[in-house]
């Protein structure tokens, strides 16, 4: 597939490179060519120094046989109008990134289509929406509601005592009460699509799919306690932050301390009720007692920097906070976080990839998600008619070692996958894949 990115900033660049690896063509557009040096380093990207709202570098950039056209510039309204000039000059679908919700909503879909805007994505809105799904099970690394909340996928870390420890995946599929579905076990660096004879070990980071009605039993196999969010503290004040105090429970306290004075007033006029904005550097360990961070549950750090969110995280933790989640925007830190034990993970190029996945795959997907700490991807699919994961039990099908079914959903009704199902055609089907096994679900779902 061809593809075109503009914009070679983080999540442009993050795509490029993501993509490249992935055998498209892809061609880097930014008016900075400073940006663009990087693609000279043997990796298979064609940097194109030009806006993308030139309708001449689009011509020159061969726009009319472009695929996918991607637009993640900073700049919202030039996003908009490329992705419209785009569709217009012959490209096959275009993507926009935003910062407006209400863009997004459903009434105003169709408008921004017909104007040549396929798809946009708001990734603060996302990484929002993620801290407000690790607040309320606080004790998962990670968790997602699928086909809206008929299926639930959470990540645990199993402690030593917890009942699952030591046991193997076929002694566990023998509990006749069983109401989980095991996906994945992540261990030191290595994700494992666990078949029968895997075991599970104390450290484990252990992904479950099942009905949301049987999330505690998850919980209690896992060894884990159940604590309730009551007070938060959020260090950072940008979008992310904003966002997110929106989402969460209104009976929750929020406090949210931030660097810059003027900032700080500029948020305080935005924020709910329930929240409060502090001008302040919360790398101070005065100023978190002053505020409390001994009686918090949660410490959320959504610095533009990695490094410090990852030191405030450990920081919360050495307070007795229970629950600590870091914006880790630089790749290369999220194994780092994981080891240190950094609670939950937001990355906003990771939720662009997992946006930009759904437009790739030749199946019919409703949504896909990269999984940050896990080096693997989610899919919601539905089962084309005559599909070749249709034709036999699921235990027949020979499936490739880095994919797994992890449950599906078939007249509204949800149901965990085993051995013995067999996925009828139209059955919306959640698939647990390791990042490089994408591209063989169409060999299965088409």
């Amino acid at each position: 597939m061809k593809i075109l990115i503009a914009g070679a900033g983080e999540v442009g660049t993050h795509l490029a490179k993501m993509l490249s690896n992935e055998k498209h063509d892809i061609i880097l557009m930014d008016p900075n060519e400073d940006k663009l040096a990087f693609t000279h380093s043997g990796m298979e990207i064609l940097p194109f120094v030009g806006s993308p709202t030139s309708l001449g570098a689009l011509e020159e950039a061969g726009i009319e046989k472009i695929d996918l056209f991607v637009a993640v510039t900073p700049n919202e309204t030039e996003n908009i109008t490329s992705s419209m000039l785009a569709a217009k000059m012959g490209a096959g679908k275009t993507l926009a990134r935003v910062n407006n919700y209400e863009y997004l909503l459903p009434k105003n879909q169709e408008f921004f289509r017909n104007i040549g805007v396929d798809s946009m994505i708001y990734p603060e809105m996302l990484a929002a929406k993620e801290i407000e799904a690790a607040i309320k099970l606080p004790w998962t690394r990670q968790s997602w509601d699928l086909f809206g909340g008929s299926i639930i996928l959470v990540g645990v870390k199993v402690r030593e005592k917890a009942p699952i420890v030591n046991k193997y995946l076929i002694e566990l599929a023998k509990n006749e009460f069983k109401s989980y579905h095991i996906v994945a076990i992540k261990r030191n660096n290595d994700t494992i699509i666990p078949r029968g004879n895997d075991c599970i070990l104390a450290g484990d980071i252990v992904f479950f799919t099942a009905q949301k009605k049987n999330v505690d039993e998850i919980r209690k196999q896992t060894g884990k306690e159940d604590v309730e969010v009551k007070k938060v503290l959020i260090m950072g004040g940008g979008r992310i932050a904003l966002l997110a105090s929106r989402y969460l429970p209104s009976h929750i306290q929020i406090k949210i301390i931030e660097t810059s004075r003027e900032k700080s007033i500029r948020i305080s006029e935005k924020v709910p009720e329930n929240v409060l904005v502090i001008n302040g550097d919360a790398r101070d360990p005065e100023l978190l007692m002053q505020e409390g961070v001994h009686d918090s549950q949660a410490f959320i750090a959504l610095t533009e920097n990695s490094e410090t969110n990852i030191l405030a995280c450990l920081a919360a933790k050495r307070f007795g906070v229970f629950k600590t989640i870091a914006q880790v925007e630089n790749i290369d830190y999220i194994s780092l976080a994981e080891k240190l034990d950094i609670g939950s993970i937001v990355n906003k190029k990771l939720i662009a990839a997992s946006h930009i996945y759904n437009m790739l795959l030749n199946v019919d997907v409703s949504n896909v998600k990269c999984l940050a700490i896990a080096n693997a991807d989610v899919a919601e699919l539905i089962a084309s008619p005559g599909s070749r994961v249709t034709r036999k039990k699921v235990k027949d099908l020979r499936l490739p070692k880095d994919i797994t079914l992890g449950g599906l959903i078939r007249e509204g009704e949800a149901i965990l996958i085993e051995g013995e199902t067999q996925i009828l055609s139209n059955d919306s089907v959640v698939v647990f894949c390791l990042d490089t096994a994408m591209n063989k679900l169409e060999d299965y779902f088409h």
